[in-house]
């Protein structure tokens, strides 16, 4: 794994460990930036201190223990992958009988104590979700309020009417939305429909501009006034929810892009949702 950069921003891959004895989790730190030079590695003693970090950064791997006071590692690997279902998690421990159940939380790695270059170096070359193929990817947020990432940082919006256009293709889920049905949303009790689609043609310029700037512009679908995005090209815990993933059904708590109103009316997805 190499140290990435392109002409908008400088990418590392962010790397996350988690060990309550703090002489381990130094021990566990030094091993893997040996194996992996020039990355990001955040560690951090506490189970619940990890699920705040991985609410702030773009967390691709996580090495954590399984034996620790305040969560054990098999909930906390739950509890980060609720926030990024495509995120590795590599197991360490000095107790082999945990491997089965780390496994059917489809884990990238079980690596006994005390940790070898070598086995890092193994479970890095196999992870489950490689990291090239996620960094190519937008990680959307749906639950609670609308957001949008790259590369561990928000995507910015000229306008927030254009995130807004955003997130209501990103709700339909790759079915396209016409210009006068997105015009009805923004503006639904205004008459001026000229000027409101001369408005909208600057919010699509918009959106553009702000995933060509992460190299995203392939999620944003257009054409003959319908606009579209593609889901398979984001990360997103919303379509991770309707594919029945464990860790998204687990994740959502009744919140669904709140800041937006007509995104109750998605709501019944979650309350029904299909078996």
């Amino acid at each position: 794994m190499k140290k990435q950069t392109d002409a908008a921003t400088e990418i590392v891959m962010q790397i996350l460990v988690v060990d309550d004895e703090e002489m381990v989790l130094e021990e566990t730190k030094e091993t893997v930036g040996m194996e992996l030079p020039g990355m990001t590695i955040i560690g951090t003693s506490s189970a619940l201190e990890a699920v705040n970090i991985a609410g702030k950064w773009q967390i691709e791997i996580a090495f954590l223990d399984i034996e620790m006071p305040d969560m054990d590692g098999l909930e906390l690997a739950e509890k980060l992958k609720a926030k990024n279902p495509d995120m590795n998690i590599i197991f360490v421990t000095a107790y082999a009988e945990y491997a089965l159940e780390a496994f059917n939380q489809y884990a990238s790695g079980y690596l006994l104590k005390p940790l070898q270059r070598k086995d890092v170096e193994r479970a890095v070359r196999n992870l489950r979700y490689p990291v090239d193929d996620q960094r190519k990817k937008l990680r959307v947020q749906c639950f609670g309020n609308f957001e949008v990432f790259c590369g561990g940082r928000p995507v910015i919006f000229a306008r927030a009417k254009a995130k807004e256009v955003f997130a209501y293709l990103i709700d339909r889920n790759g079915a396209a939305a016409t210009t006068g049905e997105l015009c009805g949303i923004l503006w639904e009790d205004s008459v001026d429909e000229e000027k409101n689609k001369h408005y909208l043609r600057n919010l699509i310029v918009d959106i553009r501009k702000a995933l060509r700037y992460c190299h995203a512009e392939d999620v944003f679908l257009s054409g003959r006034n319908r606009y579209a995005v593609d889901p398979e090209k984001v990360v997103c815990d919303y379509y991770q929810f309707l594919k029945r993933d464990a860790a998204a059904v687990n994740s959502y708590r009744g919140e669904y892009m709140r800041q937006y109103s007509w995104a109750e009316f998605s709501l019944y997805q979650f309350e029904c949702p299909q078996r």
